[in-house]
């Protein structure tokens, strides 16, 4: 199995992350689009493909969370739509595994007597949205080695659910089971996932203290072994999704001593 950590704020540069993960044994990092240094145009291809090559590693990809690819505007789709095959050219070209992604919830009205979400309400509009999205990857990726994981975040929705469906016709798309996540969502979204669990190629895990997510592992409720075996069962990566230093040293212990 491959094993991998995040892109951390106490580590900047990918330079030092990539350093660290040489030093913990493990495969890979993730690099999380959110941060100002990992954003399409200001990505170095030359620079990230030394940094792999110099410590033994690759890369998984955490494309933006905010990244609303079936939005109502289409000028805005179309910023999205690019910030996607810049990535997926770029996972190409440094035979990068995974991009994973949010399917977002939207915008929602809160009336006197219950919410309404705009993609629920306008659902046909927003699966329009989602197709097109779709095909734009299967495209892009074509035969490359390469899949879009869909994380679970804050539960699926009927509507997301659909969504999810839609995506998965296509090969080029793939799960993500995030078990934190799962954990605090009261495991909702476990159900759909294992439904589809032939498509799970990407996991985050980390452990969770009453709400308290992200928590090194062992030092919460989660049952780690029953997803590290599901992990392995499948061949997915492995992210250590701790936020510190710290807390990533203590997940690689626990895995070290737990799982060999």
């Amino acid at each position: 199995m491959n094993y991998g950590m995040p892109t951390l704020i106490e580590l900047p540069e990918i330079e030092d992350c990539a350093a660290l993960c040489r030093e913990l044994g493990l495969q890979f990092v993730e690099f999380n689009m959110n941060l100002p240094q990992y954003q399409p145009h200001t990505l170095d291809e030359k620079r990230l493909a030394r940094v792999m090559k110099e410590n033994g590693i690759f890369y998984t990809i955490h494309l933006d969370e905010n990244m609303n690819v079936a939005d109502f505007n289409p000028y805005v789709v179309e910023g999205y739509f690019r910030t996607v095959r810049e990535t997926i050219a770029l996972a190409k070209k440094l035979e990068i595994p995974v991009l994973n992604m949010h399917l977002v919830r939207g915008v929602h009205f809160t009336l006197p007597d219950r919410k309404v979400i705009l993609f629920d309400q306008y659902r046909e509009d927003y699966l329009r949205g989602i197709r097109a999205f779709r095909d734009l990857c299967t495209d892009a990726i074509g035969d490359a080695p390469i899949r879009v994981c869909l994380e679970n975040y804050s539960g699926y929705l009927d509507f997301q659910k659909e969504a999810l469906t839609v995506l998965l016709e296509s090969p080029a798309f793939g799960l993500t089971l995030d078990v934190g996540h799962n954990h605090c969502t009261e495991y909702m979204d476990e159900p759909f996932i294992m439904k589809n669990e032939n498509r799970l190629c990407h996991m985050h895990i980390h452990d969770v203290r009453g709400k308290q997510d992200h928590q090194a592992l062992g030092d919460g409720e989660v049952e780690l072994h029953k997803y590290f075996d599901l992990a392995q069962a499948h061949g997915s990566t492995v992210l250590l999704e701790t936020k510190t230093i710290a807390g990533l040293k203590r997940s690689v212990e626990w895995k070290n001593r737990n799982r060999g």
